[in-house]
């Protein structure tokens, strides 16, 4: 298929149904990009939207969005100069505890989480858009390719709603300055033991950055994010393996995020 074509209806439909019974039934599957080798982005967040409805139809409600691909390497690595985006519901939500049961291959990343306090659209600068949110949180996404091997391609990775499986969010605080939002530190401990450490620099250069780069890029479909909704603004390390423990992320100015893990 030609990489301007652009898929029918019956093809996006039949490709979010793909992904999603892989997601319900905790099965890998192959690529898309397999059967579908000039899959075009447009077309893939269209499969996106598809899959989201699918879950919408089932009783889950939209909770906000994430951010994917937003440290530099990732993108150069992938060959995009803009990071990716995907849906959050209210079914992913994780409070103290988070099970295994029905997930692939979980990977576990520590992030900064915005609240917005009122509606945010169109193209803001990073300045704007923190001005539009009501609270900040240390945050611990799951990521979950429904894919086989944690193998993908751009394409593939966006109509699988970025890799979206669960995701928690600390005590909500008020928003930092936009200095000491770019400067914090962030430990990602496993059972106790440091496993992973960086800088809310390493999301797009600065967490605010991500966030004004998401309305942008909603902006496009005439979308806004609406007041109340979460945003995981993009991690600020490499993701690592989940296995069934005790996982705790410390962010600079913020109280603890913990989430026990069970099999």
């Amino acid at each position: 298929m030609a990489a301007e074509s652009a898929l029918s209806a019956d093809a996006v439909a039949g490709f979010a149904r793909r992904l999603d019974e892989a997601q319900l039934q905790a099965r890998e599957i192959d690529s898309l990009v397999q059967e579908c080798s000039g899959l075009a982005l447009d077309d893939a967040y269209k499969i996106q939207s598809a899959l989201i409805a699918r879950r919408l139809s089932r009783g889950e409600t939209i909770a906000g969005y994430k951010m994917g691909l937003t440290s530099k390497a990732k993108m150069e690595q992938m060959g995009i100069r803009s990071p990716i985006y995907g849906v959050l519901t209210d079914a992913m939500r994780a409070a103290e505890e988070l099970s295994l049961r029905g997930k692939i291959h979980p990977k576990i990343e520590p992030e900064i989480a915005f609240r917005l306090g009122r509606e945010l659209g169109g193209r803001p600068s990073p300045e704007e858009a923190l001005a539009a949110c009501s609270g900040a949180a240390p945050a611990l996404e799951i990521l979950d390719s429904r894919y086989r091997n944690f193998k993908f391609t751009l394409p593939d990775v966006v109509a699988d709603n970025a890799s979206s499986c669960a995701f928690a969010v600390g005590p909500w605080r008020p928003v930092p300055s936009m200095e000491k939002l770019g400067a914090l530190k962030m430990v990602l401990s496993e059972g106790g033991v440091p496993a992973q450490v960086g800088l809310s620099s390493a999301i797009l250069g600065h967490p605010a950055a991500s966030l004004a780069e998401l309305a942008s890029l909603l902006s496009s479909s005439g979308v806004s994010l609406p007041a109340g909704c979460v945003v995981l603004a993009g991690a600020a390390t490499s993701a690592i393996a989940v296995k069934p423990g005790n996982f705790e992320l410390r962010v600079d100015g913020f109280e603890p995020l913990n989430l026990r893990v069970g099999g």
